[in-house]
């Protein structure tokens, strides 16, 4: 089958492969439609993560299952079904606690909790920008999908991550109806935090980011841009609330965050959150954080710190959660928003592609070049 290899640092490349087989009989075998480039992914594209050359990469899948093991109860051949990124068994500790995320089972190294589809340090497993996928305790992670999925996949494949990862943002950050958020970032992931915000009531929603075609599209949604580029967001905040800084933040950004004049401050989105939130408001943080970064430019970074103003945030009475979506404890609200035309997260694709121009793809996204917002790649399609 053909799929997207990591090679090295900016390096990947379509190639065949071995097909993915069924390995246990609770697999399932799923022909990839969509699937589409992630913010995360280019962490490890850019040589930023320790990940292994020969790795197909790809965490936000959907399609329809062509195979399904002995021991697979609930879905059958020919359902489409959309793929948390998250690879969980539903039945350990963590999974039956509502975080799947944190799997105990999935990742058979025993110093780590949680597995994904190709990504570094969670798991064997393959990811799915190539033609078929090898889906594990198939049962638990797959969500089938209504009989409009065909018409909807652009919407539909954003539940696998992006869409979760920017409602439970707002989830961490302890969003209540008629307060305001801000949110650091307006890449795919920040953008549907925006947009959850605003789908659970929240009165002023501000997004921070200098793309201009990001910004675009934050206005369009119904949210406020602020441009860094243009002036200190955090004042910017203060003076769109009057004063009284956003009620709640999400960090949307990571650790490459950077001003707006290039150079990279991971600590920045973090520390001006602390600024634009309100005494005994809360953050929530889904922006990547990693152990190590060994692409930084100094050793703080290299491994996983950064100067944080804790004096202030202590101070302040405020809170953070952090970590990777559980994404099963939303998709299935998160599709019937879909279904029912409550929701629309494909206003933020910019690019539907053939899988064989995922490294041109990569190259431009990785450039943040205008117009480059969010690539969905279709396997199969010319």
């Amino acid at each position: 089958m053909k799929a997207l290899v990591y090679n090295g640092s900016r390096d990947v490349s379509v190639d065949e492969v071995p097909d993915a087989r069924l390995e246990r009989p609770t697999d399932v075998l799923v022909r990839i439609t969509t699937t589409n480039i992630c913010g995360s992914d280019l962490h490890m594209y850019e040589g930023r993560t320790e990940l292994e050359p020969g790795k197909i990469l790809g965490h936000e899948n959907l399609g329809v299952v062509t195979e399904a093991g002995s021991g697979v109860e609930r879905i059958a051949v020919g359902d489409r079904v959309c793929l948390p990124f998250n690879i969980a068994c539903g039945f350990c500790r963590n999974c039956e606690s509502g975080m799947p995320s944190y799997c105990l089972t999935a990742n058979p190294d025993p110093e780590m909790a949680g597995a994904a589809y190709g990504f570094v340090g969670m798991g064997p497993y393959s990811g799915g920008q190539a033609e078929y996928l090898r889906v594990p305790f198939a049962d638990y992670n797959c969500l089938r999908l209504p009989e409009d999925a065909e018409d909807k996949e652009d919407d539909y494949v954003m539940v696998a991550d992006v869409f979760p990862t920017g409602w439970h943002a707002t989830r961490l950050a302890g969003l209540r109806p008629g307060e305001s958020c801000v949110v650091y970032g307006a890449g795919p992931v920040g953008l549907m935090a925006a947009y959850s915000a605003l789908l659970q009531g929240a009165s002023q929603v501000m997004v921070v980011d200098r793309h201009p075609d990001r910004l675009r599209l934050v206005e369009e949604m119904g949210a406020i841009p602020v441009d860094d580029s243009k002036g200190d967001p955090v004042e910017q905040v203060h003076n769109l609330t009057e004063g009284r800084r956003a009620d709640c933040g999400c960090e949307c950004v990571g650790y490459h965050a950077h001003d707006h004049l290039g150079t990279e401050h991971p600590e920045m989105t973090m520390n001006k959150l602390v600024e634009s939130v309100k005494f005994t408001g809360g953050i929530g943080v889904v922006g990547a954080f990693l152990p190590s970064d060994p692409g930084a430019s100094d050793e703080m970074a290299q491994n996983g710190r950064i100067p944080f103003e804790m004096g202030t945030f202590w101070f302040q009475g405020q809170r953070i959660g952090t970590g990777q979506a559980p994404v099963k404890v939303y998709n299935r609200q998160l599709r019937d928003l879909i279904h029912h035309d409550r929701a629309k997260p494909s206003f933020i694709v910019s690019h539907d592609l053939p899988l064989e121009d995922a490294p041109d793809a990569y190259r431009h996204f990785d450039k943040r070049e205008d117009g480059w917002t969010k690539v969905v790649l279709k396997p199969g399609r010319s």
